[in-house]
């Protein structure tokens, strides 16, 4: 009787396994041994793979068609392949799961659909709508885990990445494949730059404006929210996909939101298009990947992280590139964040990341404190891919900005001793302050990259000495308003070619001398 009833349940087993398109004579049966805290103990599935999809039988004496429901469907995914069993972790509810429960192999690596319609919404690591606004369609499917393209796959990263923030375009380039990392204490603005980012692909022109990814790991929901409507009202949702493993959810969930994301990107590239994405944040993906290796009893590996943390960061952002033009010439731009304490960028996880991106931007808590936003450190922060990948027009008028900047940074300290200074260090550190205040910048203000050279060529050519330097923001914003108005065709053209020629220059001139005189009040001050 009880054999009948066992080889019932395997049938049922096998209606669904063929109900998902998958071969019911390939995949093993398998039994739970044991289960807690999530993770499910199981004997029998000899030929599992790691990352692989089971199928718990959660019919419980159900007939087969109330089984066989989407709702009733429960799955786990193989993470550890032990000598004599496997554990799997539970996609679901594991109240659900109990001891000596049957459990099928489906021979599917974990996967989720992708494809246009995931634009514009906002769904869980799994692929699974949680805006309210219905199913998403979509008939291809990518896996969460798979090789990086080898370096034979692809081409050097020269095209411009443009976050429309000023200090990072001019002096820290992001090219499109590359992985720039974002670091620095809670509350300096880290999410703020990665959002410009996204809201300022608005400004790229349609054909070639990059598909973007914004990934939330461990976060309020409510932070969350607050994101997806920022980016609604400026536009940037109708290119943009939210991945969001709140801190509500299991660390299973908040494990696999990153790879969910990259999943999706992979699409956008693979199809030859561009594509950006943020993982907010890495280091709550670490905690996250931490507590499911001490629940799956991983021995011990690199100082407190049980199992390799760096490899999992690795090729995670490994499959961030820019490829040939044999396949396709898409990019996948990688934005990690990650979090330190106390300013420690020579942290365990830090030092990891940092090692694998092409450089990073890093953001101090004392700027922010004083108010400089964004509050990008000059001297932490460096791209590797640097001028390659830098637009000729911003190459052009801002070359010295950074080193104008570290200087500044040195004499800092001095200005407390003004009046004993000689006329050379007040003139520079006057030029340092100037340049600090013309490149703060409001939460959701990215600026248009061709405004952004004229903005930068007039504040490191002198056009702002006689602007007091509580003034340099306003000044900056009347600028910009006054090179949209009345001189569109020189902006236009800088847009156009992405270069400040000879003719260019001499226009801006022209326009500089004639904002001057418009704007006497401003330029007031007797150096």
């Amino acid at each position: 009787m009880a054999n009948d009833i066992n080889n019932t349940i395997i049938d049922r087993i096998k209606s669904e396994i063929e109900n998902l398109n998958l071969n019911a004579d390939t995949c093993d049966v398998g039994r739970v041994i044991s289960v807690g805290d999530g993770v499910a103990t199981i004997d029998g599935l000899k030929d599992a793979k790691m990352m692989e999809m089971v199928l718990f039988d959660v019919s419980d004496g159900k007939s087969l068609e109330d089984a066989m429901r989407d709702d009733e469907k429960l799955y786990g995914l193989v993470l550890n392949l032990e000598e004599d069993f496997v554990k799997a972790v539970v996609l679901g509810d594991p109240a659900k799961v109990s001891e000596g429960m049957l459990v099928r192999s489906t021979d599917k690596i974990l996967s989720i659909p992708v494809g246009e319609a995931f634009l514009g919404r906002v769904v869980n690591p799994l692929g699974e709508p949680v805006d309210g606004r219905g199913p998403i369609k979509s008939e291809k499917t990518n896996p969460l885990e798979r090789d990086a393209y080898p370096v034979i796959d692809r081409q050097s990263v020269s095209v411009p990445l443009h976050t429309g923030i000023k200090a990072i375009d001019a002096m820290f380039p992001i090219g499109r494949g590359q992985r720039e990392l974002i670091i620095g204490d809670r509350f300096t603005g880290k999410t703020t730059v990665a959002i410009d980012a996204i809201i300022n692909q608005k400004n790229e022109p349609k054909e070639s404006r990059p598909f973007c990814i914004y990934v939330a790991i461990g976060q309020k929901e409510s932070k969350t929210a607050r994101i997806v409507q920022q980016l609604e009202d400026a536009g940037a949702m109708e290119y943009t996909i939210v991945v969001t493993a709140p801190a509500s959810t299991s660390a299973t969930l908040q494990f696999l939101a990153p790879f969910a994301g990259v999943a999706l990107g992979e699409y956008f590239m693979d199809s030859g298009r561009d594509a950006l994405i943020v993982y907010d944040d890495l280091s709550k993906q670490a905690v996250a990947y931490r507590e499911l290796s001490l629940l799956l009893r991983r021995p011990p590996g690199r100082e407190a992280y049980p199992g390799d943390i760096f490899y999992l960061h690795s090729r995670l952002l490994e499959r961030s590139a820019r490829l040939n033009e044999k396949k396709g010439g898409g990019s996948l731009t990688a934005l990690p964040i990650i979090e330190t304490q106390e300013g420690d960028v020579s942290a365990y996880i830090p030092t990891n990341v940092i090692s694998i991106t092409d450089g990073q931007i890093a953001l101090d808590a004392n700027l922010f404190n004083k108010g400089i936003m964004p509050a990008i450190d000059v001297g932490n922060s460096v791209s590797r891919v640097g001028s390659a990948a830098q637009t000729k027009a911003i190459k052009k008028v801002g070359g010295s900005l950074g080193i104008e900047l570290a200087q500044f940074r040195d004499l800092e300290a001095f200005i407390q001793f003004a009046q004993d200074l000689d006329e050379a260090t007040k003139k520079r550190i006057g030029v340092g302050q100037r340049l600090v205040e013309l490149l703060k910048q409001k939460n959701g203000e990215p600026v248009q990259f061709a405004l952004m050279a004229c903005v930068i060529y007039a504040g490191v050519n002198g056009y702002f000495e006689t602007v007091a330097v509580n003034d340099i923001v306003k000044a900056e914003r009347k600028l910009r308003e006054f090179l949209s108005g009345q001189y569109k065709e020189l902006i236009d053209k800088i847009t156009r070619d992405k270069s400040f020629d000879d003719d260019s220059e001499a226009k801006l001139k022209e326009a500089l001398s004639v904002f001057q005189d418009t704007h006497k009040d401003l330029f007031s001050v007797n150096e």
